[in-house]
């Protein structure tokens, strides 16, 4: 179990679900536009270059609709830039996993064994992410982080 403090960030979003493709695509389109539009640029007070993808503001269990959001941890959300969405998280208790391998299929393949466990995890459904490092263009070596809110 790892103790994460409260955090914000500023991003993209886009609504999604975890059905017929649904989340792939969305996703896909999310990370297309994210690099497409620079947004990493455009956010001027980032704690990192570290990216995160955060998922919220969930309709129920990992079944049903949810919030992606695509940005960097700020040190606050009082200089959101148009189009993008300022968010802040409560932090708390979370479950740490990591997506190693070729991307995206590593983290597709990890979350795919997080759903299989989803009720012996006693997840929260507050807000779960991923973290994007200097490890996460390595190839067949690359490495992402996954924190599940319990």
């Amino acid at each position: 179990m790892t103790q994460i403090s409260p955090f914000n960030i500023i991003g993209i979003s886009i609504q999604t679900i975890n059905t017929n493709g649904q989340a792939s695509e969305d996703l896909g389109k999310l990370w297309n536009q994210f690099f497409t539009d620079q947004v990493s640029s455009k956010i001027k007070n980032k704690v990192s270059e570290e990216i995160y993808c955060i998922y919220t503001d969930y309709s129920g269990d990992y079944t049903q609709g949810y919030t992606a959001v695509l940005g960097h941890k700020v040190e606050n959300i009082n200089n959101v830039p148009v189009g993008m969405e300022g968010r802040e998280f409560e932090g708390g208790d979370y479950l740490e996993f990591l997506a190693k391998g070729d991307m995206p299929q590593a983290v597709v393949k990890s979350w795919n064994e997080i759903w299989s466990k989803d009720k012996e995890l006693n997840r929260k459904y507050t807000a779960d992410f991923e973290v994007y490092g200097p490890k996460s263009q390595s190839g067949s070596d690359s490495e992402v982080e996954i924190f599940i809110a319990v």
